[in-house]
């Protein structure tokens, strides 16, 4: 990378956006076969909202490099911001044949089958992504909702309790725990899930409505 392309990816993490800009067209026009130039100004446009255009880019960078991970995985998450599933996973797997076998990838693809109702695929790659990286908060949760949609309930309560252990204010964790409690009928457990959740998010609707709910449900035994 040069210093204009290692300036102008400083001033973009600063939010100096229209500077980036400046330095990464000066970047490109002095070497316009420098795939990662064509990266980093896609990386810039879809950080502004111009998704296609940055598509564009990261296409460009692939073209002049098929190996270049990071192009894939700029273009993943660009279709994945626009809701373009399939074209995402496309993406994404063409990033980790190339070399980026990193959690956020995998975690990635999980999302994409996850938001397809592709659940066993979404539960597989969510597995990875908590296999390479164990203190993944995000992976872990996203596994732990998985695998209640998979129907594995008690794997999901353990998945979610470890979340809590690497966060105990993740209110969404404990609101889940409640649901999952609930469904094996374990009402003063779920109840008190629904509690910690509320605690940390007064709120948060879902845990307050299974609140109500499970009141009503105790009150009746």
């Amino acid at each position: 990378m040069d210093n204009k392309q290692i300036e102008a990816a400083q001033l973009i993490q600063e939010g100096k956006l229209e500077e980036a800009a400046k330095l990464l067209n000066e970047a490109i026009d002095e070497n316009p076969r420098d795939p990662l130039a064509y990266v980093n100004f896609g990386h810039l446009l879809s950080i502004i909202g111009e998704k296609d255009r940055a598509i564009t880019f990261y296409h460009k960078a692939i073209e002049l490099d098929e190996t270049m991970a990071t192009a894939y995985y700029g273009a993943g998450n660009t279709y994945f911001e626009q809701d373009k599933f399939e074209e995402a996973i496309g993406m994404f797997k063409e990033a980790i044949a190339n070399g980026l076998v990193e959690a956020d990838a995998y975690f990635m693809l999980g999302l994409c089958y996850s938001n397809m109702g592709i659940f066993p695929y979404a539960l597989a790659n969510f597995l990875t992504a908590t296999e390479k990286n164990p203190n993944d908060i995000d992976a872990l949760f996203q596994y732990g909702i998985t695998l209640a949609q998979t129907g594995q309930i008690d794997e999901a309560i353990a998945t979610l309790e470890k979340v809590i252990q690497l966060n105990e204010n993740h209110a969404d964790a404990y609101y889940n725990l409640g649901v999952a409690f609930a469904f094996k009928e374990e009402g003063k457990k779920a109840l008190k899930m629904f509690e910690e959740a509320l605690k940390i998010q007064p709120d948060h609707l879902l845990a307050g409505n299974g609140k109500k709910q499970l009141e009503a449900l105790l009150q009746e035994e």
